[in-house]
């Protein structure tokens, strides 16, 4: 099973995924859960040298470059990540995704949904999540987060029009599959989202198969 988590910089979308992957193993022990991220990935030197490029503060790259080497380490994170271990029949949790690429390279950069949705279609090869939680967070809010954060990357940099931008795309590609994603009020206490993120997500019926499928063959 693949799962993605989207959202705003600031919406404390990796804190959260960071608990419920330990809790997931806690009370699933017989699943084998792999916690992974974009741009970059799991013990992928490659993948992160280029995320590290494209968040380090001094690198000058185009829109077009940008997306481009976004697209490059999502094949590596594909070819030896999220393919072998849905081979296996791993339930992957990933820290972004495509919703992310197009949110932040199509909305945000105004490179259009069309053009990263093209480039996008060559590289995953019908790789699409089960199921996407997205963390709702207003892009004002987001920003009063990210001010009082220690790491500030080249995105958070960002002016507030983009960033608004950004969350404005989310909604759209949330309203074009509204099926495939399941939305967590971000703006309330760490616990609190936790809560309504396991809640969501172990009464969504892929997850409920999932689990269902692997108890028959423990």
């Amino acid at each position: 099973m693949f799962i993605t988590f989207e959202g705003l910089d600031g919406s404390g979308k990796t804190t959260i995924i960071n608990k419920l992957y330990e809790y997931l193993w806690d009370k699933y022990p017989q699943i084998n859960f792999i916690l992974t991220r974009e741009p970059g990935g799991k013990g992928l030197q490659e993948a992160e040298k280029i995320r590290n490029i494209i968040l380090d503060n001094s690198s000058k790259l185009s829109s077009k470059t940008e997306a481009l080497l976004y697209t490059s380490s999502r094949r590596i994170h594909l070819e030896h990540v999220i393919w072998p271990e849905l081979e296996k029949g791993s339930f992957i949790l990933c820290d972004r995704y495509i919703d992310s690429f197009y949110a932040y390279q199509g909305f945000g950069r105004g490179l259009g949904l069309e053009w990263v949705k093209n480039i996008t279609e060559l590289v995953i090869e019908k790789t699409y999540p089960d199921v996407t939680i997205f963390f709702d967070i207003d892009a004002k809010t987001a920003l009063f987060r990210r001010m009082s954060s220690d790491e500030q990357n080249r995105l958070d940099n960002e002016s507030s029009a983009f960033h608004s931008n950004v969350y404005n795309g989310f909604k759209e590609l949330i309203k074009q599959e509204p099926e495939r994603f399941l939305i967590v009020d971000a703006t309330q206490d760490v616990e609190t989202v936790f809560a309504e993120t396991v809640s969501k997500l172990e009464s969504h019926p892929k997850f409920q198969q999932f689990i269902s499928d692997k108890k028959l063959l423990w």
